[in-house]
């Protein structure tokens, strides 16, 4: 079993509050989670109003599968233009058992 994780941050132009920024961090990770069926939250810079770092966690027996998943999420994110990608780490953890 491995479990593959991204860490996505962003930087959103012209955010002024934290309603700003939580509408469009709502909104990647709503349409993530629905269209890829994966594990999708913010997971840092919640008091910031203009960055937002997501987390991604997916779990299989194939890590190039998983690494192929998590590079499309990284893509289709990015290509929603709601903001500008700045940062991405992605990693698969080998699980014995």
């Amino acid at each position: 079993m491995i479990v593959g994780i991204a860490r996505i941050t962003f930087r959103l132009h012209g955010n002024q509050s934290l309603k700003e920024k939580r509408k469009v961090v709502k909104s990647l990770v709503e349409k993530s989670r629905h269209r890829f069926n994966v594990s999708v939250a913010e997971v840092a810079d919640q008091n910031l109003h203009q960055r937002a770092t997501i987390g991604v966690a997916v779990i299989g027996s194939d890590g190039r599968v998983l690494n192929s998943i998590l590079d499309r999420i990284i893509a289709y994110m990015e290509s929603m233009n709601l903001a500008d990608l700045i940062q991405h780490e992605v990693e698969l953890i080998p699980l014995g058992g």
